[in-house]
C-alpha cells in the first residue's frame, strides 16, 4: 500500500517505521529537516521537506496514487486542513487526522473526516488498565510493547540526562 504521512514527530516516525517494516511504500513529509532524525536507520521509505497543506508538496509526496494519508503534525488545524485536501481534492480513500481536542475531533468525524484524539485514546487506555479490562488494557499494551521492542532494536541509544 502507498501511504503518505504528514508530520515526522514521534508518532509519525513510529508509524512510518512500522508500515515500512511491513513492506508498505511510505513517504513522510515534514517542514523541519531535523524531524527526519526521528526515523530509524532501517527506514527505507521516502522523506520530503515541505508543508502538508501545500498542493504541490502533496503531489510530490505521491498523494495522487496514495491509498492512505495520515496527518500527524502537532497542529490540529494543519491536520484537519491536510485531511480535507487529501479527501476532497485528491480523493484519497483512507484519510486520518490526529486531533488533540476531542470535541473538535468529534465534530470533524461527524463531517466525514476520520479523526483520532490521543487525549481520548490515552484516557481510554488508562481507564481500561485501571479497571483491569483484559480486552482493551492488557492486549493493547502487549501489542504496543511488541512494536516498541521491534523498533528499539534499530534505534540509537538514548543520551544520558545531564545534571
Amino acid at each position: 500500500m502507498n501511504i503518505v504521512i504528514i508530520g515526522c514527530g514521534r508518532v509519525g516516525a513510529f508509524l512510518a517505521s512500522l508500515l515500512d517494516t511491513d513492506g508498505h511504500g511510505v513517504t513522510v513529509v515534514d517542514v523541519e529537516r531535523a524531524a527526519f532524525e526521528h526515523l530509524p536507520q532501517s527506514y527505507n521509505g521516502n522523506t520530503l521537506l515541505g508543508n502538508g497543506t501545500d498542493l504541490d508538496t502533496l503531489r510530490q509526496a505521491g498523494v495522487e496514487s496514495a491509498e492512505a494519508l495520515l496527518a500527524l503534525t502537532q497542529g490540529d488545524n494543519r491536520n484537519l486542513m491536510t485531511a480535507q485536501i487529501a479527501k476532497e481534492i485528491f480523493g484519497v480513500r483512507r484519510v486520518i487526522a490526529k486531533v488533540n481536542d476531542p470535541i473538535r475531533a468529534r465534530l470533524y468525524r461527524s463531517q466525514g473526516i476520520t479523526t483520532i484524539s490521543r487525549t481520548t485514546i490515552l484516557g481510554t487506555l488508562l481507564h481500561a488498565m485501571l479497571a483491569e479490562d483484559p480486552e482493551v488494557g492488557e492486549v493493547l499494551m502487549l501489542k504496543t510493547l511488541a512494536h516498541e521492542e521491534r523498533l528499539s532494536a534499530d534505534a540509537p541509544a538514548p543520551a544520558e540526562a545531564g545534571g
